[in-house]
């Protein structure tokens, strides 16, 4: 149990690897608009549910 949890933990290393793998794949210059996509998927993501919230409240009323 305990090795499970130590293989899950994510580490400065292990981050390292990520951002130069991602800079590696990607270049510098499509980071930025890959973020904005990024962005702009979680803004309409929370948009949505805010929307399924106040139909479910409605629902209830």
């Amino acid at each position: 149990m305990i090795a499970a949890v130590t293989f899950l933990a994510i580490g400065p290393w292990q981050i390292a690897i990520v951002v130069m793998v991602v800079l590696l794949l990607f270049g510098g210059k499509k980071i930025p608009e890959l973020m904005r996509g990024l962005g702009s998927g979680i803004k309409e993501f929370k948009d949505a549910s805010k929307e399924d919230e106040q139909l479910e409240e409605n629902k209830d009323n």
